[in-house]
């Protein structure tokens, strides 16, 4: 098998998480791009003594941190928007710390791995991780509206938005309901399913919100993939069904971070 095919099967993952790191899209995907330039111009430089995702990672993280943190792969400016608010921040919680939030609780990666990507012992990668909880759990408060047409699952997500100190403003189970409670309540984060009750489209529903007032958005979907091609415009948060607590921590988190409403005066 070659490279190239040995790591296809990673590339939608790794979108998900050059998005959730960077806080856009754009910027992720565009790191991502450098990070299969460099593999397609150097192949004999990809780690081939860990696992291909492991190696996929370590070669983007490679990139990631060595890229100047106000300019992308693309020459874009990062210190516009999103991430000029994340770099307020920086002083409070450190890019390392999200790297192995992300690693860890979205990507699933053990302590070991995430430190062998991060240059980090698996000890230390656990430090890390509180670190970031307990400093983002204290810097963002937000009230949140929950699309789901499952009852149970909205309970859950409800519970853990909750136990993170935020507040629940409504829960909407179709695409008419949710941009009616969004339009009335206005809440500061979204968590949307792609298919509810009606069959009507979380993603529609959050298009007319969003055409209404910025809010950021993280979707909750069992095919990820369909979302992290890459090809068109497409979610910067993204959790997979069935999810973990620590995942929907992680995204909430982190999808707060870079939003201007949650900026500490």
């Amino acid at each position: 098998m070659s490279l190239g095919q040995e790591i296809a099967p990673h590339l939608p993952f790794l979108r998900r998480y050059a998005r959730a790191l960077n806080g856009s899209q754009q910027h992720g995907d565009a790191f991502v791009r450098a990070t299969l330039e460099a593999i397609v111009a150097s192949p004999e430089s990809f780690p081939r003594d860990v696992d291909p995702r492991v190696g996929l990672y370590r070669t983007f993280h490679a990139i990631w941190s060595s890229a100047n943190i106000e300019e992308d792969p693309g020459h874009t400016d990062l210190a516009d928007g999103a991430e000029g608010i994340a770099q307020a921040r920086l002083s409070r919680i450190t890019p390392l710390s999200r790297q192995a939030l992300l690693l860890t609780a979205m990507e699933g990666f053990a302590p070991e791995d995430a430190g062998y990507l991060i240059g980090a012992t698996g000890d230390e990668v656990e430090a890390l991780v509180n670190e970031a909880i307990e400093e983002i759990e204290r810097q963002t408060r937000a009230d949140v509206l929950i699309i789901e047409d499952e009852p149970i699952i909205a309970m859950d997500i409800e519970t853990i938005v909750r136990d993170l100190g935020h507040d629940v403003v409504g829960v909407a189970v179709t695409r008419d309901e949710a941009v009616e409670q969004a339009l009335a309540k206005r809440p500061g984060l979204v968590l949307a399913d792609i298919q509810l009750a009606d069959d009507s489209s979380g993603i529609d529903a959050v298009k007319d919100i969003l055409a209404e007032f910025q809010v950021p958005v993280i979707f909750i979907t069992a095919f990820p993939e369909r979302l992290l091609t890459g090809e068109r415009p497409e979610p910067t948060f993204l959790i997979t069904k069935p999810f973990q607590r620590s995942t929907v921590k992680a995204a909430i988190a982190q999808a707060l971070f870079f939003d201007t409403a949650t900026l500490p005066a």
